[in-house]
């Protein structure tokens, strides 16, 4: 058997499921039963049917998956699948925004440890965060761990939202250089992106919302203004169309940790398993599905 077979097999014998992030590799994406961005991710990792979820992505993805199964074991098939930005964000920063704001709403960006989540009144995605706070009774919005993302929201409220803290950002949305991007094409934009990427960009969605506008568009030729393995999706879901990242460098290192072997290895020897303390895991469930009810 090759690989993907031993995988499949494995999948049977144990009840287990791979749930991945658009920004895997092709045939890490291939072999995954549910392919989807954050808050697709979210959505499905609180429906399976499943005894053991594999998570192919990064920490905070995994911890989520974890937090919305206590009674599943959630596995990541690296140990440093790790995101940067959500290093920005540390409980101690949130507490001392809320002294400084106490009538302030805390929503944070799913980009962020379970840790942080617990304190958190909501949590949001690229996807739904605008929806998230415009749904919210308070004025005034703490917002982190992404300022890009926190300033896209705040062009799309009428809230007083602030960047918690007010340098978070994906090193590798924050690297694309408006100069040096294509304009041959429909410009696709992630909002964690700079403003300036922002400003020239035809739209600006999450890599789900990229799938829905491609879907309904007529054009025939994209540029993809986010991590580079979001073309392996969009290529695979509409073939007769061209797809070209922004910048062929955008690469998230914590992602490209997981590969086929490292899958089969953690189905095979069930490693390695999250485990989200029980006290951290109810509270920051709440801020979960909390945004998970109003999405």
């Amino acid at each position: 058997m090759n690989l993907n077979e031993k995988i499949e097999k494995l999948k049977r014998e144990k009840n287990a499921i791979i749930l991945a992030h658009n920004y895997q590799v092709d045939e890490v994406q291939r072999i995954a039963d549910f392919v989807g961005d954050s808050l697709e991710l979210a959505r499905k990792a609180s429906q399976v049917d499943a005894s053991i979820i594999v998570f192919a992505g990064v920490d905070f993805m995994a911890e989520t998956a974890a937090i919305l199964n206590p009674d599943k074991k959630v596995l990541i098939p690296s140990r440093i699948a790790s995101c940067e930005m959500a290093r920005y964000l540390t409980p101690e920063i949130i507490e001392e925004y809320r002294k400084k704001y106490p009538q302030a709403a805390v929503v944070l960006y799913v980009n962020s440890t379970a840790e942080c989540k617990a304190l958190a009144d909501i949590t949001c995605t690229s996807a739904n965060a605008v929806k998230i706070v415009n749904s919210l009774d308070e004025d005034t919005i703490l917002f982190g761990p992404d300022s890009n993302l926190a300033r896209y929201v705040a062009k799309h409220t009428d809230k007083k939202v602030i960047p918690m803290p007010p340098s978070g950002h994906c090193y590798v949305h924050t690297n694309i250089d408006v100069e040096n991007i294509p304009r041959n094409g429909v410009l696709l934009v992630h909002p964690e992106c700079p403003e300036e990427v922002q400003s020239i960009a035809d739209a600006i969605v999450s890599t789900g919302g990229m799938v829905k506008f491609v879907a309904k568009s007529d054009a025939k030729r994209f540029i993809v203004a986010t991590e580079r393995d979001m073309v392996a999706r969009l290529r695979r879901d509409f073939p007769d169309r061209e797809f070209v990242p922004a910048w062929n460098n955008a690469i998230c290192l914590g992602m490209k940790q997981i590969t086929l072997e490292k899958i089969y290895r953690s189905l095979r020897d069930e490693v390695y398993q999250v485990k989200v303390p029980e006290k951290i895991a109810l509270k920051a469930r709440r801020a979960i599905e909390r945004m998970l009810e109003v999405s």
